[in-house]
């Protein structure tokens, strides 16, 4: 089979066609049914999406491959067939870890629940799932949650209450953080001009022109008709004032 596989990955490489590409997949098949073997007691998925991935890997491993360097075929494409596969795996993964035994017997319920469904038209309750896998009603509750717990929830799925219309998706409900932090931002700003309305008329204006005009101190000075150093002055007093009048408000 190797000696075969040479001879079909040099014609390959000399004319490349898709009937050529496509029998050197059947012939090295082996390695990605044996990758997908491999990585099925790792996750969710099913063995038939594995070898789907696999067999993208194998492809690529097909399309690369160079005979003068005298690699072997299979130490070649194992890396691209795994690589392919992991890659698929991290894309369908979540946050959420589940007990490799939940998710085993979440492929059995799978399995289970097509096959009760194909012989009675229905689908089984759940006492009935829990004696078909051996494990009692409660743990099936737990495996059952958690695997619907990794589905990702689109933002547009409706959400039907007491309170909403199907027309209100989750995204509608959802707190925006980028609208709240606009929404304290704005607060502040508010609570700094109330309390800068507090103060007396000249250290106001210092305060406005220094910090909120960005004018520098002599600017100040001149704008005013005041020496710098009253301009300093004012300053301290007004900044010493402000944050007395902010905690102040923040106790109320």
């Amino acid at each position: 089979m190797k000696q075969q596989s040479l001879e079909l990955l040099h014609q390959y490489q000399q004319t490349p066609s898709a009937a050529l590409r496509n029998r050197l997949v059947t012939l090295n098949f082996g390695l990605v049914r044996r990758e997908a073997h491999r990585s099925l007691g790792q996750c969710s998925e099913s063995y038939e999406d594995l070898l789907q991935v696999g067999s993208l890997g194998l492809i690529r491993a097909i399309e690369r491959f160079d005979l003068s360097k005298g690699h072997a075929f299979s130490s070649f494409a194992v890396p691209y067939i795994r690589g392919e596969i992991q890659h698929y795996l991290r894309d369908k993964s979540t946050t959420i870890r589940i007990p490799r035994r939940w998710l085993e017997l979440q492929r059995q319920s799978a399995a289970f629940i097509r096959t009760w469904q194909g012989e009675h038209g229905t689908l089984p309750k759940d006492d009935q799932v829990a004696t078909a896998l051996n494990i009692s009603p409660e743990e099936w509750g737990q495996v059952k949650l958690s695997c619907q717990n990794r589905a990702l929830v689109s933002l547009d799925a409706p959400v039907g209450t007491e309170f909403a219309d199907d027309d209100v998706s989750l995204g509608d409900i959802l707190p925006d953080q980028h609208y709240r932090s606009f929404q304290l931002a704005e607060e502040d700003r508010l609570r700094l001009h109330h309390a800068l309305s507090s103060l007396e008329n000249r250290t106001r204006h210092v305060l406005e022109f220094v910090f909120l005009q960005d004018l520098t101190q002599r600017e100040t000075a001149e704008k005013l008709g005041i020496s710098t150093v009253t301009v300093s002055r004012q300053i301290k007093k007004g900044l010493q004032a402000l944050h007395a009048l902010l905690d102040s408000s923040d106790n109320n």
